[in-house]
């Protein structure tokens, strides 16, 4: 079972993790790690921010010769692109709907550069931790995939285009929904009450900043629908074992996989930051997708997949 623990500031000297628990003799694929934080990274179209970081991930423990040693695996990622001179101005303001208070609550002093801890940036030693969680469960045929499913309730790529386009004319942001399934997921994962694998879902999206809602299987349409509709009808093939004719129940029931496709909706809300040039996103959605999957691929790890 991986233990990730990260450490780091948007604008410290670097951010990073320690992975306890990984299994021995795994052979890391560094280009598939790469690849994942280039997904995240920042920079890449007009509308998200524009500080460019190079995420060079150095391994400091725990790997020998790009082979997993089965002891703590410690990383960092060095910040080199960071301005701190920009948040200057904010150092005794509170930003709306920003953590800028709640964290001045509750220890008293917080780190005014860019968010401190309360950044997005700190969800980068999960893309790496997730980006070695899913090379441990391909091995085992689960695959996890995340797509952008809306951005401002629009779902058609000129439309959404467009909108970017407005929204950063304008200073503002928006935000959108992100649609994620699990595939190949055997039955029996999860537990009846505290660890319910919805409910460790639903925790590690929330981690997520900027997630406001959750919902697996058909979620909230289902309040609306008769038991007759929402029941997952069941047979035997002919090997005897059980197939499920519908799946509104998204894989999971009474908190426990089924061995059907789990499949979950994560809805973020706007940038709070707007108004202030270049040096933010004017929606996060396609940058969160590759988090929403790594921390899919932790918690399918970590309940045992």
């Amino acid at each position: 079972m991986i233990k990730l623990t990260t450490f780091g500031e948007s604008h410290g000297a670097a951010i990073g993790g320690v992975i306890e628990g990984c299994p021995a003799g795994l052979k890391i694929d560094r280009k598939f790690i790469a690849d994942e934080l280039v997904r995240r990274a920042t920079g890449k179209t007009s509308s998200e921010s524009q500080r460019r970081e190079s995420d060079e991930v150095e391994f400091l423990s725990g790997l020998l010769d790009d082979v997993t040693l089965g002891t703590p695996i410690a990383y960092i990622v060095r910040n080199t692109d960071a301005r701190s001179e920009d948040y200057e101005a904010l150092k005794d303001a509170f930003r709306s709907s920003h953590a800028d208070y709640t964290y001045q609550a509750k220890y008293g002093i917080r780190d005014w550069r860019g968010g401190g801890r309360a950044s997005a940036r700190t969800m980068l030693p999960y893309v790496v931790a997730g980006a070695i969680a899913k090379q441990i469960l391909k091995q085992k045929g689960i695959e996890i995939h995340a797509e952008v499913k809306s951005i401002g309730g629009e779902t058609e790529a000129s439309k959404i285009e467009a909108l970017l386009t407005r929204c950063r004319a304008e200073g503002d942001s928006v935000g959108g929904i992100v649609h994620c399934s699990i595939k190949g997921l055997p039955a029996g994962l999860g537990e009846p009450l505290d660890d319910k694998f919805q409910a460790c879902l639903a925790k590690a999206m929330f981690t997520i900043p900027a997630v406001k809602g959750f919902e697996y299987g058909d979620g909230f349409a289902m309040a609306s629908m008769r038991g007759s509709e929402a029941n997952d009808q069941m047979t035997d093939d002919e090997s005897g074992s059980v197939e499920f004719l519908t799946n509104h129940s998204g894989g999971i029931q009474g908190g426990i996989t089924n061995g059907e496709e789990v499949f979950f909706n994560v809805a973020f809300k706007p940038i709070p930051t707007i108004g202030r040039g270049d040096r933010h996103d004017v929606c996060a959605l396609p940058r969160a997708v590759v988090i929403v999957e790594a921390m899919a691929a932790l918690t399918v790890i970590r309940l045992g997949g």
